[in-house]
């Protein structure tokens, strides 16, 4: 990194949140900042800072980002979703069944709790815990610990 942007981060490193907000509004020419949060300030106002000292990505590097998230992005990834035909036509919005907050169907996570190791596999329409199948996290959680928790609380999604 560049001597100047490198002295440049170091301040921005100590700057208030008051401080950060100014100089995102002057680098992006924006009238608001987009959040309160001193790390993702400092991470945007740091890429910008780079961006304008060497150039953005190619537009080779983008495509390839597209077709990386196209192909492999759990949240978004079309190949999930039914394709629907209504009337002779594909319809291309539908309501979004599954919560987006869930990996995809298929995928097992950890959790320890009180010194026990729980694996839940998620299932299309629920969760696998010790060969038993529950409806939501939070009938899961409750089994495991015997307290009413959320279940995206309880294991971290």
């Amino acid at each position: 990194m560049d001597e100047n942007i490198a002295s440049q981060v170091a301040k921005l490193k100590n700057a208030t949140l008051s401080e950060l907000q100014n100089e995102y509004k002057q680098l992006f020419d924006a009238q608001e900042t987009p959040c309160d949060n001193k790390m993702y300030l400092l991470k945007k106002i740091v890429y910008k800072l780079q961006e304008t000292k060497y150039g953005g990505l190619s537009d080779a590097v983008n495509a390839m980002i597209s077709g990386l998230m196209a192909k492999y992005d759990p949240v978004n990834n079309k190949a999930l979703r039914p394709q629907v035909t209504s009337a002779g036509k594909e319809v291309k919005s539908l309501p979004f069944i599954r919560d987006k907050r869930l990996p995809i169907p298929g995928t097992v996570f950890t959790k320890k709790y009180k010194g026990q190791v729980i694996q839940v596999k998620v299932l299309e329409k629920g969760f696998e815990y010790n060969n038993t199948f529950y409806k939501s996290l939070s009938s899961l959680a409750y089994e495991v610990t015997g307290a009413h928790w959320n279940g995206y609380d309880f294991f971290g999604l």
